[in-house]
Parts: structure tokens; sequence; C-alpha cells
């Protein structure tokens, strides 16, 4: 997807103004004994009197069953004291009032002070209210009646029987036993948080069914009710240390926290709140620091790739290389077009970072063809960004290693990528391959035009266009009509990606074909659509084959991950005639399972974390992995 994607620069750690929610009268449910110890530092009176049942407070509802002033008695689970960004209170369980639905644990809003150890019984007088759909008591009085107090976290498991299942969990001590999967942690820099699952990564359904079948609705449905929050004890942004990294270790260039490594026996308080901004907003969310025996630790089963190679005499790669643009001023939508905001590093030092974790990506490909996507639609002069990459690529294999393709030369046609501020562009080892025919399909219906080059192969004489395609991103903004979000699971623009697949079908029948004098085609880019929506199913109509489908599988491959879920954006798809000539197929997980922060930004990080988060590597030098596809051509 083309977005910048960049952290907010919100710094403010301060919830929003506290409002007391209205709440529903209700008889309390007294408790004269809970099993708990008598008090050791207040007087007996204290801890031994009539108090209400949590249960009874919290009721079995969406919002608090009792409001107002109430008492209440138990043990500390979670200790979230201090000033903010903490959550600047505790976590307070009793032994439970016998009903099922309703929790026995709730959050003690005690701003600024230092009262509680987890263990302590206390018993506790304040005003009962919802805040942002948690119940909570605001703290008047307290008394410490016992210390070194144990609790049984109490067992919850995923995928959840409906969406209100947590409530009767709300604010109390919980263990989740179950091995989990990061399924994604785009905020993990941002927020602290991880989300998890059960059964393995979340897979997106119409990665796996097409939109209008009824089980693209039921995997939704599944996905939306098997995801959990573990996040770290605070609600600040940009966190250092970033806590949840391997084997209990914070987030480093070198110990990162991959999708697909796994958690087991999570303990921690589960609470209602929100992150510290509205890009992280209310949901539940399972924290182990400061709980009373809280644990999360992450293991590496999802270890990162050590090679990348595909069988096959001659190598095809797909790339996005998420905005790399060597201008940090006056960016202009195509040549000489329209000034915009320039997009990727913003300063030669972050350009620098960006150009050596992407030469590494791109030299371990080792690709004989490679197709580029979000490179800055500057041209293809020596100070353009293609020439640069390239220029920076050859110095790190060997000089002329690999060239690029000058689209404006080839096509007579000046400005032929288009007018947005991004283009797609083709590097090839001329070692390997010679372009004999250049063509762009230069139809404004394109925000950035195909390019075609049929290469011949220098050992065997084989030929075979290929195709790089970048087709109309997901977001919604400026979509009407058909193309806004048909709730289908495809998000915005679907009609018109199908118009601009329909067009590009159409197109290299009608033209690319006859000039190239082979029938042997390969599309390949970004296409923003996963593997069963439909553009895909349109160039599947018109005889393309979606390679990565046969040869791995639409239900376990994936290339990018979004709002949790996994699945293909970035297409390897044959004409009728190639198929039999594609001999394997690999998506290259170095970006889309890494954490975003491990790029190559500088800013919303510590001068610490500008050294420990990055490294000079492959990894996460995208959003998107890229396609590695091995052929072998018949001459």
């Amino acid at each position: 997807m083309t977005t910048n994607r960049r952290e907010d620069a919100t710094q403010s750690h301060q919830f929003i103004s506290r409002r007391l929610g209205a709440g529903v009268l209700a008889a309390a449910t007294t408790l004269t004994g809970l099993g708990l110890l008598l008090p050791q530092t207040a007087s007996a009176a204290a801890c031994t009197g009539d108090v209400s049942a949590i249960g009874a407070v919290q009721g079995s509802g969406a919002t608090a069953a009792i409001t107002g002033s109430v008492t209440v008695r138990g043990v500390v689970v979670s200790d979230n004291e201090g000033a903010s960004p903490t959550l600047q209170g505790f976590f307070l369980q009793d032994g439970g009032d016998k009903d099922k639905a309703t929790s026995d644990g709730i959050f003690v809003y005690a701003p600024g002070g230092d009262r509680v150890k987890v263990g302590d019984q206390v018993q506790v007088t304040g005003t009962a209210a919802e805040y942002q759909g948690q119940t909570q008591i605001t703290l008047s009085t307290l008394d410490t009646c016992a210390t070194g107090k144990k609790v049984t976290p109490t067992t919850v498991k995923l995928p959840l029987a409906s969406a209100d299942a947590l409530e009767r969990y709300e604010g109390m001590l919980v263990r989740l036993p179950q091995k989990l999967t990061v399924t994604e942690h785009y905020l993990l820099g941002r927020f602290g948080q991880v989300t998890v699952s059960s059964g393995g990564r979340l897979m997106q359904p119409t990665n796996v069914y097409p939109a209008a079948d009824p089980r693209r609705a039921k995997l939704q449905a599944a996905n939306d009710l098997n995801q959990l929050l573990i996040d770290d004890a605070t609600n600040n942004q940009n966190p250092d240390p970033i806590v949840f990294g391997r084997d209990e270790k914070p987030l480093s260039a070198t110990n990162t926290l991959r999708t697909g490594d796994t958690v087991t026996n999570a303990t921690g308080v589960l609470t209602y709140t929100w992150g510290g901004n509205a890009a992280s907003p209310n949901a539940w969310r399972l924290r182990p620091i400061g709980a009373l025996n809280g644990k999360v630790d992450f293991k590496a089963t999802n270890p990162r790739p050590k090679t990348s190679k595909v069988s096959g005499d001659l190598t095809v790669a797909s790339s996005n290389v998420l905005n790399y643009f060597n201008t940090f001023t006056g960016c202009t939508y195509g040549v000489g077009g329209a000034a915009t905001d320039c997009r990727g590093a913003e300063n030669a030092t972050e350009l620098e970072r960006q150009t050596a974790k992407e030469v590494a990506a791109l030299k371990s490909l080792d690709a004989d063809v490679v197709g580029l996507m979000e490179i800055e639609n500057d041209g293809y002069g020596a100070d353009s960004a293609i020439a640069q990459l390239t220029g920076a690529l050859n110095a790190a294999t060997k000089p002329g290693t690999y060239a690029y393709i000058d689209a404006d030369a080839a096509t007579g046609v000046t400005n032929v990528a288009g007018d947005d501020a991004i283009k797609v562009g083709l590097l090839y080892k001329p070692a390997a391959v010679a372009p004999v025919k250049t063509l762009v399909e230069n139809d404004d219906l394109f925000e950035r035009h195909p390019l075609a080059v049929t290469f011949q192969q220098k050992k065997g004489g084989g030929k075979v266009s290929v195709v790089v395609n970048h087709l109309k991103s997901k977001g919604c903004d400026g979509a009407t009509g058909a193309d806004l979000d048909q709730n289908d699971g495809q998000s915005c623009w679907n009609a018109h990606r199908v118009e601009q697949a329909t067009t590009l079908a159409g197109w290299i029948d009608s033209t690319l074909v006859p000039a190239a004098g082979d029938k042997d085609v390969l599309v390949i880019g970004d296409l923003n659509s996963y593997a069963k929506e439909d553009p895909i199913q349109v160039l599947k109509t018109k005889g393309f084959t979606d390679m990565i489908d046969q040869k791995i599988g639409s239900k376990k491959s994936y290339s990018y991950v979004f709002d949790g879920q996994s699945g293909y954006l970035d297409q390897a798809l044959a004409s009728a005639s190639l198929k039999s000539q594609v001999k394997d197929v690999e998506d290259v997980h170095i970006n889309a399972d890494e954490p975003s922060v491990l790029d190559y930004n500088t800013n919303f990080k510590t001068a610490a974390q500008i050294a420990s988060l990055y490294a000079p590597d492959r990894f996460r030098t995208s959003d998107h992995d890229p396609v590695l596809i091995g052929l072998n051509l018949k001459k």
C-alpha cells in the first residue's frame, strides 16, 4: 500500500478529562469474610466490617452496576501507581461473589501516590464510576489489612465466545495458558503493544476466499474474536526501552520480535484502556508488567530467514522499497509536476541508513531482474532516486552488476511514469539478460503507469516480458460511489483497481505481446489486492495464473501484515505460456514480520534507540516482503 506511515508526533502522555459515567444504583452485596487474612497494619474495624463485593460494583453488564460511594476489600493484583504516563492507580481483586457473570477485579484510580504493592490486602473507599468503558473507583481512603497475599490467576482462552466475553474478567489477574502467536506489532514502537492470537497467525479473509464467499465473512468474524493486546505498563508514546523483545529482553535490532513468534502462559491483569493516543483506542489489554507474578516470554518461533534462493536459471524479484526518495524538499508529482510533500528519508542521515538497508535487501535477493515499487518519480538522470539506488547497489557488489531501465529514453516519452509522487522501476543484470523492448501503459487510469520490459536471456536466448505494477491503494481518501468501502473485505477503490486490472490485461494482449513477439508474460508488483480479491480474479479470467497460490498456497502465503491479519498484496502472475516455466516462488519474509520501529527512521527515538534499533541489514527495509520467482525459460 502507498503510505508514508510515519509515527504521529503527538507526545501527550495525559488521559483526556475524566468523566463520571452514569450507572444504575443497585443493592450492594456485602461480604463479611472473603477468606482473606485479618489486617496486620490497620485497625480491625477498618478491615473486618461489611464491604461491597467487587462483583456487585462491576455488575454483569458493560457498565458499573453501582456508582457513587463504595467500600471494597481485596488483594492488589497489579500496581500501576505513579505519575502519568502510568495508569495512576492499582487493580484490586476480592475472593468473588459466586457470580460467574461479574468480574472480581476493579481499577482503583489513585493519582500521585505510592500507597500499595502487589500482594497487599487493602480496604478502599471511594467513588465508583465508569470511565472510557472500564469500571473504576476513585480513591478516597485506603487501609492496608495484610501483605504478601497470593491470588490464583483466572484462566482465559482465545478465541473468545463473544465480543463481550472478557467483560467478566475486567480488572482481574488472568492467565492465558495457550501458545499464542504474535499476529501484529505495528504499534510496538509507538505504544509498547503486541497483538496475539491462538492457532497461529491470522490470515486476511480475502487472501483465502473471494469477497462474496460466505466463508470470507465467517473467517473475518472468527479473526475478530481471536485477538488480544499484550501491553506494557504505561500509556506513554515512543517508550524507551521497548520491553517486548524475545526472551524477556528489550527490543533491539539484534533481538527482534517477529510476527509468528509465540508466547505461552502469559499472565497479567486484564484492562480495558487506551494506549495513550487515539491511534491506539480503548481495547482489551493484558498487562503483565506490574502484575502479581506477571509474565510474558516471547519465543523465537519464527526465525529470521538466513538465505533467499529459488530454483531456476533466471530469477525475477518484486520489491516495494517504501518511499525511496533522495529529495528532502521541493518534491513534485513527477518531473515538473505540482508540488507535493516529500516522503521517506527526511535528511541525509536517514537516507544513508535507508540506502544501506535497501542495498542489503536487494543484494541478498541476487535477482537477475528486479521490479521496484514506491521509488521517487523524479526522472532517470544521474541524480534521480533510481540512479542513486542502482549506484549504491553496484558499489556493494561490483561496478556494472546492475543497470536500470530509463523508461523515458526507451519510449521517447517524457515523464512516461505518470504524475504520481512515486513510480515503478526495473533493475536488471546486464550479464544475465538484455532488454529488447520497453513499453509503458501510460493511460492516466493508472496513478503509477505499468512498466513492461521484454528481456532476452543471455544464456539460452529465452524471452520473458516482465510487467511491473502498483495499483491504486486501499486508502479511502477521495473515494466515492462504487469506490467506497463496500464492507466486503476489499476496502476502498476496489472498483477502480478492477478497472485497472481489466485495462492492464487488455493492453498486454493487444499491445505488449505483439510488440514482444512472445506470449511469455510475468505480471509482478504491489497490486494492492489480496489473492482472492476481484482484481486478481479478473487477471485470472484473462489467462493469468497466481503462481504464489500455485506454489505455496494462499491459505499460508503472505507479504504484508495489516490490522492483525496476513496476506499477500505482492503478486506473481504468469501468462498461460509461461506458467510451466515458473519453477519456484518465495515470499522473502524480511520485512512484514519485523517491527516497523526497526527501520531507518531516527525521529521519535531516543539517541540510544537511534543506535540500538538500527542495523544496516536487510530486515525491515519496507512494510512489504519481496517476492522471488525462479524461471527456466524455453528458447
